[in-house]
């Protein structure tokens, strides 16, 4: 297979200074969704990463990693999770409280989402400081998942996420910055 040429994806991700706060440079992907032929691109950058993992369920975290995750179900004819921010899903959940940079939050996941030893693989938006993908890996485990692997499409490798993900499983970050 011919590797993917991601420079257009690398070209379209625009940087906004100063958001959400003074000196944070916020990676905007809004151009790669608005453009049918970047987001093809990307959905099939991040389908290339589980492509033949057996996987049988693709999780995505709220919000923004609902858009990739579902994508990538889709075209790999599997089940989509959706891990979603405290109080979201309508019925019996598991949870998780985990801090970030700035603060703490907590997500859930339906119960019954995952079967035991089911192979499972985590797709996300960006990996930033790890917390968010961490604690919906947690989940995943707890339900009795086989965590296969997980792919972002932007890896933030200078603040080291992925120290926080479970030791062992794979992880794929499309881009890198």
């Amino acid at each position: 297979m011919t590797p993917l040429d991601l420079s257009p994806l690398l070209a379209a991700v625009r940087d906004v200074p100063d958001f959400p706060s003074p000196g944070i440079v916020f990676k905007d992907i809004t151009p790669m969704l608005s453009d049918g032929g970047l987001f093809k691109l990307t959905i099939d950058a991040l389908t290339e990463t589980v492509a033949g993992q057996g996987v049988t369920k693709i999780v995505g975290i709220d919000a923004r990693g609902f858009i990739f995750a579902a994508a990538v179900a889709d075209r790999l004819g599997c089940g989509f999770i959706p891990v979603r921010k405290k109080g979201k899903l309508p019925w019996k959940t598991e949870g998780v409280s985990y801090d970030l940079e700035y603060g703490s939050n907590q997500i859930e996941i339906h119960a019954d989402a995952i079967s035991p030893g089911e192979r499972v693989w985590l797709v996300d938006d960006v990996l930033a400081t790890g917390g968010t993908a961490a604690a919906a890996a947690g989940l995943v485990q707890r339900l009795g998942g086989d965590l296969a692997g997980m792919t972002f499409l932007i890896e933030l490798g200078f603040l080291n996420g992925r120290k926080l993900l479970p030791v062992g499983v794979p992880v794929a970050g499309v881009l890198g910055y």
